[in-house]
């Protein structure tokens, strides 16, 4: 009941001007947001790596608005990985294309991306580009082959909620993509994606499976945890985990080519049984100064926490 109105605050102006300025809503972000800064965002890595959790390092922002907002993006993703190798913390980065200027102009687009893909061969690690609204699709497909012709330590996200993702993912794994599979959380119309959550999470766990059945095809990952393995499954789902462990093991697939994925902040207990338990498991830290609308989007997803952000507002 509250996922559409969060989804449509995470890109009002005017709700972001509002909120930003309460302390408390900060404080709370702090919860899903590693810090302001690199320097942050590698010590909640580091925290991360020695509880055995490896990480992607999310540095936040999207939609940019001018080429040199886009050119400071790549800037500051050539040198978080820098400071990742540097740091010797086990964090691949994942990048938004809209971010690189995606919306500008494609070309502009994969210039700077290709900055940032090249800096992590130079240092042996990996990029995956996000998945955004499904008006970006088409694009953000067209600008991950046109780095994967030439690199092979790109990778993406696909959005189980949308019904055209089956087919992508099977063109994609033909063409040996390393995929983080998702359920998706932006507003999509009924067009294009399923609208009941059921309906969604019997998609996720197709397409899991089907991610599964061909994780062979590339080698296992790493141990370095900077390469993930062909097949990463994002959700903090029990009932998905579930699915996913009983498909492991009817097919004996090796736990070293597929990994679990989890967001900062969210279910840590089950990321640290997870790891425990001697799976691979990986987690997306975000950081930096825009992180409001990432911010409405995990209210969305977690209305408990929309009680606890109403009532100490209330409070200031």
């Amino acid at each position: 009941m509250l996922r559409s109105p969060f989804l449509y605050l995470s890109n009002a102006g005017w709700a972001r001007r509002l909120v930003t300025r309460f302390p408390i809503a900060r404080r709370m972000a702090s919860r899903f947001v590693a810090g302001e800064t690199p320097a942050d965002a590698i010590a909640a890595i580091r925290a991360l790596n020695a509880r055995g959790i490896n990480a992607t390092l999310d540095h936040l922002g999207e939609s940019v608005t001018n080429q040199a907002e886009a050119v400071r993006a790549a800037d500051d993703y050539v040198h978080v990985l820098g400071e990742i190798h540097a740091s010797a913390a086990r964090s691949n980065v994942s990048i938004k294309l809209t971010q690189f200027g995606l919306d500008l102009d494609q070309d502009f687009c994969v210039r700077n991306a290709r900055r940032v893909v090249e800096q992590a061969r130079q240092l042996d690690n990996f990029v995956r580009i996000d998945m955004e609204d499904s008006f970006h699709t088409d694009d953000t497909l067209a600008v991950f082959r046109k780095l994967h012709q030439d690199y092979e330590n790109v990778g993406l996200v696909l959005q189980a909620y949308l019904y055209r993702t089956q087919a992508d993912l099977e063109a994609l794994v033909a063409e040996s993509t390393r995929i983080r599979l998702c359920k998706g959380a932006y507003q999509e119309p009924p067009d294009k994606a399923f609208p009941r959550k059921a309906d969604v999470d019997a998609n996720y766990v197709r397409l899991a499976q089907l991610l599964l059945d061909n994780a062979r095809k590339l080698a296992p990952a790493p141990e370095s945890g900077l390469v993930p393995p062909l097949a990463a499954l994002a959700t903090h789902d029990e009932k998905m985990i579930s699915a996913i462990q009983a498909h492991v093991a009817a097919t004996a697939l090796p736990r070293t080519y597929f990994e679990y994925q989890m967001l900062y902040g969210i279910r840590r207990d089950l990321q640290q049984r997870l790891a425990a338990g001697g799976n691979a498991v990986r987690v997306y830290v975000p950081y930096g100064t825009e992180w409001y609308p990432y911010f409405m989007r995990r209210l969305a997803e977690r209305p408990a926490n929309v009680w606890f952000l109403l009532s100490n507002l209330a409070r200031n």
